[in-house]
């Protein structure tokens, strides 16, 4: 039996073209409710469980003692400062990482072969020859002066003379010893200390230009 095509744009008592019912308000309000309440609920039950691995943790690491105080939590600082949560466990485990390493007594292992070592070294020697300083170790009302400056004393100033040595006696085919030239002129920079280096003036020059734009 033929049947008519249905017209699409047909309007009639049954097909006007409209919704013929308004929007159920009470629908709506229901389903956010029970959309907030699940959310809530699964809150409570996150965080009932976040409290209760953390406790766990707390628990198998044992008390607090030297080595472990207040780390015993990830996300704890080392002195007590409010927790990161919204940094990454990685970051977090380094930082704790790095705290205890310090609590060790020395010397301690050398992570990175000694680079940052060295480096952090030689800046110490740096503060005390290119800088004024005081120290407990000093005469009272004496500092340190940079190395500069003390070398240009001694060229106005000269060097003490120091006392003259007693005669050595040299054994048959000796001669006594001299030296004509210092055996070093200071420390030497490590490959990493350089790169490093290197890399700060870089960094000083592109923020110099980009200040003069």
């Amino acid at each position: 039996m033929p049947t008519e095509p249905i017209d699409p744009h047909k309007r009639d008592s049954e097909h006007p073209g409209y919704e013929t019912q308004d929007v159920s308000v009470r629908g709506i309000v229901t389903f956010l409710a029970g959309l907030s309440g699940f959310v809530l609920i699964f809150f409570f039950f996150c965080f009932i469980m976040g409290k209760a691995i953390n406790y766990e943790i707390a628990k198998s690491d044992g008390p607090n003692d030297k080595w472990h105080a207040n780390m015993n939590a990830v996300g704890d600082t080392p002195r007590g400062e409010k927790r990161e949560d919204l940094a990454s466990n990685a970051a977090m485990e380094q930082r704790q990482l790095a705290a205890m390493t310090q609590v060790f007594p020395t010397p301690r292992l050398e992570a990175d072969d000694g680079n940052q070592d060295l480096a952090d070294l030689h800046a110490r020697e740096d503060l005390l020859l290119n800088f004024y300083s005081t120290s407990p170790d000093l005469p009272a009302g004496t500092v340190r002066i940079p190395i500069d400056r003390a070398m240009q004393l001694v060229l106005e100033r000269g060097l003490p003379t120091a006392p003259q040595p007693t005669a050595q006696t040299l054994m048959a085919g000796e001669s006594a010893p001299a030296i004509a030239v210092p055996l070093t002129d200071g420390f030497a920079r490590t490959g990493y200390e350089l790169d490093t280096i290197e890399a700060r003036e870089q960094k000083n020059e592109f923020n110099r230009a980009e200040g003069k734009q």
